[in-house]
């Protein structure tokens, strides 16, 4: 009985390490910690109009593309090229230590799906596949960080938004197409369609070229799309930012009166080309908050009603310097469109950024930013300067200047 026992563990050892070697988990994460000198940074309200002042502080360097985590992925050979994947990533603020997307354990990615030759199905806690696919052509595809995003990234191509209960697929690239698309369930008895979120996507590449577009609805868009973070609270609280107060700065006021939205749709259509070390992009972005006044997805403080509409165009160039040095420079134009008694607002944004790599994993760079507004933004004033990831300048302009490192591992 000894040979038979001892031949079974043999075996039983071999395939153990078998799948061993066709098995992996890696540990991973990125940490962004800068300077910011800020030009002027709302503190509140006094005689009713908004006080400002400028700010320096030391800040982590996003809360999308740029923000600081740490995180397990993996894979595992199932046999037949299909493979299991998996990914939970956790976001965390360097200055503090603290978690970040509203306190969630794993807030920026948890997902597990299938993977194979054509493509791969995941599920659970997710980017938009519009975000995914399209924001490698904008601007933010090459400024270090998030805050370069179009003003309070209200079209999500600097990832401030996880999309909870997710089911998204992406297919390999086949004659340079590649092709997303993804579905988040509402999970509401009785009501299928109530707070769910569809999207799809495609990108062309041939050579040195890329174009694509994107296509997302959101029902529901307060729950299901903006309410989606650790912190966020249900119908009667604004998920989308904040009026503020005498004591509290306001947040997103480029979109934040349009809470009570039934749907928002977002299309997004860009283009990238590269000239040797030059690379050129443009992209082109519409949100419409349509059906507003719905009170059962969100507050209505305003009354609105019909469609809040932002529209923006954007173009970015990048030059690799040396293969250590970048330099990039962005300028956006943003248009939110009038609303019942409301008028228009207009959002200019310039952006320069400069990188050292002092080796594949530790970078240093230099960004600034400056946004002009004028008009009457979403939340019936006269618009204030809001770039992304700061809190709103008190007047129509705000700048920004930041010395940062960001390490990989």
């Amino acid at each position: 009985m000894k040979k038979p026992t001892l031949l079974a563990i043999a075996i039983a050892s071999t395939a153990a390490s078998t799948v061993h070697a066709q098995s992996t988990v890696t540990l991973y994460g990125l940490i962004d910690q800068g300077l910011n000198y800020v030009s002027n940074t709302q503190t509140g309200r006094a005689g009713g109009a908004l006080v400002g002042k400028r700010q320096i502080a030391m800040s982590d360097g996003a809360t999308g593309i740029g923000g600081s985590r740490w995180g397990l992925k993996g894979s595992e050979d199932l046999g037949g090229g299909l493979r299991a994947i998996f990914r939970l990533e956790n976001g965390f603020n360097i200055d503090t230590g603290g978690l970040s997307q509203g306190g969630l354990l794993f807030g920026r990615q948890a997902f597990v799906g299938l993977a194979n030759q054509a493509g791969q199905v995941t599920l659970g806690r997710q980017y938009s596949i519009v975000s995914d696919m399209l924001a490698p052509l904008s601007e933010t595809g090459e400024i270090p960080g998030h805050m370069g995003a179009n003003p309070d990234d209200f079209d999500d191509l600097g990832h401030s938004i996880r999309i909870n209960n997710t089911i998204k697929f992406k297919s390999t690239a086949f004659a340079g197409v590649t092709l997303g698309a993804m579905y988040s369930l509402g999970g509401v008895a009785g009501a299928t369609g109530r707070n769910q979120v569809w999207a799809v996507a495609a990108t062309y590449t041939n050579g040195p070229f890329t174009a694509g577009a994107g296509y997302m609805n959101a029902r529901d868009p307060n729950l299901s799309y903006f309410g989606t973070n650790g912190n966020s609270g249900g119908a009667s609280a604004n998920n989308l930012g904040s009026f503020g107060s005498d004591t509290a700065a306001q947040s997103n006021p480029v979109y934040a009166g349009f809470a009570s939205a039934s749907t928002l749709q977002l299309i997004i259509a860009g283009m990238k080309y590269h000239f040797g070390p030059v690379s050129v992009g443009a992209t082109w972005s519409h949100a419409g908050f349509s059906g507003l006044g719905n009170t059962s997805a969100g507050p209505n403080p305003l009354h609105y009603a019909g469609t809040g509409v932002l529209n923006n165009g954007a173009i970015n160039v990048s030059y690799a310097l040396t293969p250590a040095v970048n330099l990039n420079a962005a300028y956006s134009f943003t248009h939110k469109g009038s609303v019942g008694e409301f008028g228009s607002a207009n959002y200019h944004q310039g952006t320069l950024s400069a990188s050292y790599a002092l080796s594949k994993r530790t970078r240093l760079y230099a960004l600034a930013i400056y946004q002009k507004a004028g008009g009457t933004d979403s939340l019936g004033q006269s618009a204030v300067a809001s770039i992304t990831q700061l809190t709103p300048s008190a007047t129509d302009h705000q700048a920004l200047v930041r010395l940062g490192i960001l390490h990989m591992f």
